[in-house]
């Protein structure tokens, strides 16, 4: 049996997982960062994108967070995020229509980071979308 640390994912509304994992990975503000057991402490702020929490070599889960904070203690790993959802939850052709209509008034809203926000959001949860189907693909699912 692999070594495991417990993992809580979190947001302002609900309980998203809670478990036993091999590794997180997660999009930090500077890059993504990869959690494995006995990691060092670490606190870190969380930008638009994907969590990964592989529960075993058979089966992942992907969250998508719109924001938040990653901690990591000895024992427990945990992510507060803002908005979270199952990316298997996830509304795709309303991520679409929400980075179309992004892209389509960037250039009337250059200064308004609010556009800039959305773009991110929209593109992060598709991505987590894309990677929740190849690896979908990739077990048979």
């Amino acid at each position: 049996m692999a070594v495991k640390v417990h993992v809580d994912v979190v947001s302002a509304e609900k309980e998203l997982f809670s478990g036993l994992a091999e590794l997180v990975v997660a999009t930090a503000e500077l890059g993504e960062v990869g959690i494995l057991p006995g990691h060092s402490p670490l606190l870190t702020r969380l930008k638009p994108g994907q969590v990964r929490i592989q529960i075993s070599a058979q089966e992942t889960q992907v969250f998508y967070i719109s924001s938040g904070l990653l901690e990591v203690q000895p024992r427990i790993v945990t992510v507060l995020a803002d908005y979270a959802e199952n990316a298997a939850h996830l509304d795709e052709a309303a991520a679409v229509r929400a980075r179309e209509a992004a892209l389509s008034t960037w250039g009337r809203c250059l200064s308004n980071m609010e556009c800039a926000k959305i773009l991110a959001e929209a593109t992060a949860q598709l991505q987590a979308i894309d990677h929740l189907r190849r690896l979908s693909q990739r077990l048979g699912k």
